[in-house]
């Protein structure tokens, strides 16, 4: 008995073994599930993201634009800010950020902290100013127990405020997709045609951009490589950060992972289907004309890619008091 015991022992762990070899040979590796540092601090974050009060109007929050029950974006060409504004640009999924090397499609931010303060200030998405955002949790007793509970002062200041918010994007990860089964040894997750699609996928050269655990996100890449991008869009890209001519039209490459829930595409969010975006990134990046078959494949793999989406309670957020500044939704 104790032999038989070992004899399954040894075999399972062969299985194990085989199967992360396996995964390490390919391009794309396996989510793993959060694991949260700072329970109370991620709880403290979830009821920032989600509040509106941060923005001038009182009604735009980052859920806003990153909406966590439609793939953590808002699936429109270009987010509205305040009063309606059209902002310049796709809103980048919030899922899985936390393995970009940078955030925003022209990596302005170097983490989700950084990048977390931005929208707040800004006069096209919430409108607001630090200060005042400050003030309103500063004027919410519960609000400031929170931050002493987790910060040791209810001292509020934007630096904790962004650390919150991105201790709570930090878990928004999406393991468990089929592929991700399929990477860990379970050969039934996947179809032929998916199986087809990946090996299309990878044999074309999009893993030369499109790699890693989020399947892209690590690297700045220019937009029309084979032949020009033709678009609207004024965005220029990384030549706003850096100031170099060679990084016109030179983006983050966006991950993969989730992105049949994170349409329309593109910085620009032109094409409105995946179908449509795998045209045209084979012709612009790679000079390829897939065919209809081939492009049906590669979707069929894309598709695949959907993990588990984030599931937890909503926060009820405390009320405001009557030394709350009063949101301004049309000045």
């Amino acid at each position: 008995m104790i032999l038989r015991t070992l004899i399954v022992s040894l075999l399972s762990i062969g299985v194990v073994a085989a199967s992360t070899v396996a995964s390490a040979n390919e391009p794309i590796q396996p989510i793993k599930a959060a694991a949260p540092k700072n329970a109370g601090m991620v709880e403290l974050g979830k009821m920032l993201f989600f509040d509106p009060r941060l923005s001038k109007s009182g009604f735009i929050s980052c859920n806003s634009c990153h909406n966590l029950s439609m793939g953590g974006t808002d699936n429109i060409k270009s987010s509205i800010g305040h009063k309606w504004n059209q902002g310049p640009i796709n809103a980048p999924t919030v899922l899985n950020s936390s393995m970009m090397l940078a955030q925003f499609w022209d990596g302005r931010a170097k983490d989700l902290k950084e990048q977390a303060g931005g929208p707040i200030a800004n006069p096209g998405e919430m409108a607001f100013t630090h200060e005042l955002a400050v003030d309103v949790l500063r004027s919410i007793p519960q609000y400031r127990a929170r931050f002493k509970q987790v910060f040791g002062s209810d001292q509020v200041n934007i630096g904790m405020v962004t650390d919150a918010i991105a201790a709570f994007e930090e878990t928004l990860v999406t393991p468990d997709s089929r592929f991700d089964k399929w990477l860990k040894g379970d050969k039934k997750a996947l179809s032929q045609a998916e199986l087809d699609g990946y090996k299309l996928f990878k044999d074309s050269g999009c893993t030369s951009c499109h790699y890693g655990t989020a399947v892209g996100g690590t690297s700045f890449q220019k937009m029309g490589v084979r032949e020009p991008y033709k678009t609207a869009s004024k965005e220029e890209g990384r030549i706003g950060v850096t100031g170099k001519a060679t990084d016109r039209f030179v983006f983050k490459v966006p991950t993969l992972r989730n992105v049949e829930l994170t349409y329309p595409y593109f910085h620009d969010g032109a094409a409105e289907t995946l179908e449509e975006a795998v045209d045209v990134m084979g012709r612009v990046q790679l000079g390829r004309d897939f065919s209809k078959e081939e492009n049906a494949k590669i979707v069929a793999f894309l598709k695949t890619l959907t993990g588990k989406q984030p599931d937890f309670k909503l926060p009820i957020l405390p009320p405001s008091t009557n030394e709350t500044p009063r949101p301004k939704p049309f000045d």
